[in-house]
């Protein structure tokens, strides 16, 4: 029987890929009952495989169905769950909302069993193999305002906390609006950035630092999925691209004039580099919070196995919490230089307690 009370006994997730292995591996950490299904069987026997949930079929209505497949058949497959009556509520993961509500509407008239969320969680692996329990936790998770019925709210609401994620509430042109500037617009400049590699020099290409790693690095998703992405979230994502062509051109401009008045281009060149830093300044910090400044302790790190476990069981013996970390290989060398992050009231206290410990450290 149907519950009725905003709690989720059993779920059947359409979409075993990244998103939707990811929900069901989450929920069933909470002893959900998940039903899979896909439309490649091999999938979703896959995800199954993995602990997912069952690739056999619902034999009563669910309490929730989850949408989780490409944005382009996310209408289609709400629509036909609920023309079926096949889950008490229907939630989608599309990553765009106003147009999927819009054709939803337009298929099977009101949808009050219909609510429409994205949970701003991925990777740029995809598929069931690459899904993750806590790929939400601590992530955004939009729920878009809707005339949905009070219960499938609940529901909705009570998906995300299971998932372990932070339900955020907004309009669905408002949503679009946000993933364009956040999202869409950051995944086009990546992959121009990494096409630009395409045609690389292969000695240019050898002095790539972690610098360029980190801006392309999610210009290694899937291109048909941020087709269906773009396309569906074309208006916003089309201006955002225009302002930030005429930003370069601007930076194009300043410099080619800089041999002929370099106090100008500089000033101007300076301008831009000024806003980039305001600009990422802005973003959240650790678990959402107001951004917090960390100091950087680089650490020698030699490549072989057990060395990053070691330095991080002994920054954990110092008292000193690592906030963040990143690793960069040196070109020719049997080394790496991983860069720590920490409070800055810790920094010399893990100084030095690595130099006692015989760990090379860039002070």
């Amino acid at each position: 029987m149907t519950d009725h009370s905003g709690e989720i006994g059993s779920v059947l997730v359409v979409g075993s890929g990244l998103i939707g292995t990811s929900v069901a591996l989450a929920l069933r950490g909470h002893g959900v009952d998940v039903h899979l299904t896909d439309r490649d069987p091999a999938v979703a026997s896959r995800a199954a495989q993995l602990g997912a949930g069952t690739t056999d079929p619902p034999d009563q209505q669910v309490d929730l169905a989850v949408v989780a497949v490409s944005p382009s058949a996310t209408a289609e497959t709400v629509a036909g769950l609920i023309a079926g009556n096949v889950a008490a509520t229907v939630v989608d993961t599309a990553a765009t909302k106003a147009d999927v509500l819009r054709d939803v509407r337009a298929a099977v008239g009101d949808a009050p069993h219909f609510v429409g969320t994205h949970p701003m969680a991925g990777r740029e692996r995809s598929g069931p193999s690459a899904a993750r329990a806590d790929l939400f936790v601590g992530r955004p998770w939009v729920i878009a305002e809707s005339e949905s019925d009070p219960l499938s709210m609940q529901r909705a609401h009570r998906l995300v906390e299971l998932c372990g994620g932070v339900a955020v509430v907004m309009a669905a042109a408002a949503h679009d609006a946000a993933v364009a500037l956040v999202s869409h617009v950051p995944q086009v400049a990546a992959s121009l950035v990494a096409a630009r590699l395409a045609e690389g020099d292969d000695a240019a290409l050898g002095l790539a630092g972690q610098g360029l790693r980190d801006v392309t690095r999610v210009a290694a998703s899937d291109p048909d999925l941020w087709v269906d992405v773009l396309v569906a979230n074309a208006e916003p994502v089309a201006r955002l691209l225009a302002e930030l062509r005429q930003d370069v051109d601007d930076v194009i401009a300043a410099l080619y004039d800089v041999g002929e008045d370099q106090d100008w281009g500089r000033t101007s060149l300076r301008e831009v580099l000024v806003r980039g830093n305001a600009g990422r300044a802005r973003l959240p910090g650790k678990h959402g919070g107001r951004p917090t400044p960390y100091a950087v302790v680089p650490v020698v790190l030699a490549d072989r196995p057990g060395e990053l476990a070691r330095l991080f069981a002994d920054a954990g013996r110092a008292g000193v919490n690592v906030e963040d970390v990143r690793i960069e290989h040196s070109p020719g060398q049997p080394v790496g230089l991983v860069e720590v992050s920490v409070a800055p009231r810790s920094r010399e206290r893990l100084v030095s307690a690595l130099a006692d410990l015989g760990w090379v450290v860039h002070d």
